[in-house]
């Protein structure tokens, strides 16, 4: 429970917590150095300085003792009130026990010490008068009050010390907050790199810092380009592959064109229409997020731009819920492409869909449901998988494609630091799949 709580404190953020390592040892060894050395300080000194006043105190009791009555106590008193800067009072009024505030540390020496060396000592009183001592003592003759200055009995506060110990912590925190800002900014600089990559956008970054940094910034810059190529070669050898048997396919094309019309006319016209369809989405799939470059978008523009194009084609799909506002770096031909294929499915597979669209501080959120069967939750993950079609799962009624779709929208999600989450629709009873976009 404890170790709970004071992870939840913590600074979650490498700056917070380096910062962290470096403030609290300079703080800690400040105020252990200056409350032990305080501490010591006033003990000893103000043990010294008030044994030195139980001295005078000792020869002002003895010459009271001395005397045969009140009378003559306070003639031999008063010579020497004056010269020993004293202020005697017999006999004096009862004070009622030691008093001093809780953080006058001197001060609790200073009552020890008159206690322990002056074992008739009454009481103590530091409190009405920070600056005089007023001590009461028994005597033969009565209660003997003694007032005396603050100064000669506890070290005043050592304010030099201080100021200049305050002073140097401050100037050494500061040092260190420079030396850490200046060490931290390569590490951020490299953090949102790899965040803005994660996002498909590509920044300009050079490694800096140390050699440690420099060297996961390298490596960072290699991974970087190395998954930029094989994105290429992907998209090239799809897109050859695909363009290549186009020649052929049109070939067929034409040749059934010229025969006369019978049923195995149109079965070969139905594969070849089927092959031209695999090329197209064989293509699609290819070129990713190589349709146009991020900028920035409205999201609720994009959702109306996909569902009035959907509707123009006659699919059943409408317009749910939007909930906040904003923009968003986005590629957005490539966000319309991933809705589409969505909306695709859901009007393939159910009778109607609707689309839902949120927007918070962090993320863009689609949500496309529809009122057909759904996929079984232990089938969900192997649906996004390319060219993956769950023929038990959906209704083939209403034709199939090619098991593209879910996975270009998922494709389209990672590019932009996202993902695509299929569940089940609350609302309609059918799938409800979440394109989640980062902001």
């Amino acid at each position: 429970m404890v170790f709970g709580w004071f992870k939840r404190t913590m600074p979650r953020g490498l700056y917070g917590r380096a910062a962290l390592i470096l403030i609290v040892p300079i703080v800690t060894i400040q105020l252990v150095v200056s409350i032990t050395f305080i501490q010591r300080h006033f003990e000893r000194v103000t043990q010294q300085m008030t044994a030195n006043i139980v001295l005078e105190l000792n020869y002002v009791l003895r010459l009271i003792d001395g005397a045969a009555s009140v009378e003559e106590a306070r003639e031999r008193l008063e010579p020497l009130a004056d010269p020993l800067a004293l202020r005697l009072v017999l006999p004096a009024p009862v004070l009622r026990e030691d008093a001093r505030r809780f953080y006058d540390l001197s001060g609790r020496q200073v009552i020890a010490t008159l206690h322990q060396s002056l074992p008739n000592t009454r009481a103590v009183d530091l409190l009405d008068d920070q600056r005089l001592v007023q001590v009461q003592i028994d005597t033969d003759l009565g209660l003997l009050e003694v007032g005396l200055s603050r100064g000669r009995v506890s070290a005043s506060n050592p304010h030099q010390l201080l100021v200049l110990m305050i002073v140097t912590g401050v100037l050494m925190t500061f040092i260190a907050y420079v030396f850490l800002r200046n060490q931290m900014r390569p590490i951020r600089q490299l953090a949102a790199a790899a965040e803005a990559f994660g996002k498909g956008r590509s920044v300009a970054y050079r490694p800096r810092g140390a050699i440690e940094v420099r060297a996961a910034g390298a490596a960072f810059l290699d991974m970087r380009a190395r998954i930029e190529r094989a994105i290429e070669q992907r998209t090239l050898m799809l897109s050859g592959v695909s363009h290549d048997l186009r020649t052929p396919l049109t070939r067929m094309k034409l040749g059934l064109s010229m025969l006369d019309p019978s049923e195995d006319v149109a079965a070969l016209e139905q594969d070849v229409a089927e092959m031209e369809h695999l090329l197209d989405a064989f293509l699609a799939f290819s070129r990713g997020e190589a349709l146009d470059d991020p900028e920035s978008c409205d999201p609720a523009q994009i959702l109306h731009r996909v569902v009035e194009k959907a509707q123009r084609a006659g699919q059943p799909v409408a317009i749910g819920l939007v909930e906040g506002q904003g923009r968003a770096m986005l590629r957005p031909m490539a966000v319309e492409r991933a809705l589409e294929n969505l909306i695709s499915n859901a009007v393939r597979y159910g009778c109607r869909a609707e689309v839902h669209l949120t927007v918070t501080d962090r993320a863009i959120r689609y949500t496309v449901e529809d009122d057909g069967p759904g996929i079984p939750p232990d089938q969900r993950s192997l649906a996004l998988r390319p060219f993956t079609r769950l023929d038990e799962a959906r209704n083939q009624n209403k034709g199939s494609g090619v098991g593209l779709g879910l996975s270009i929208a998922l494709d389209v999600a990672r590019g932009h630091g996202g993902t695509l989450r299929l569940g089940q629709s609350d609302r309609m009873g059918g799938l409800r799949a979440e394109l989640v976009l980062a902001r």
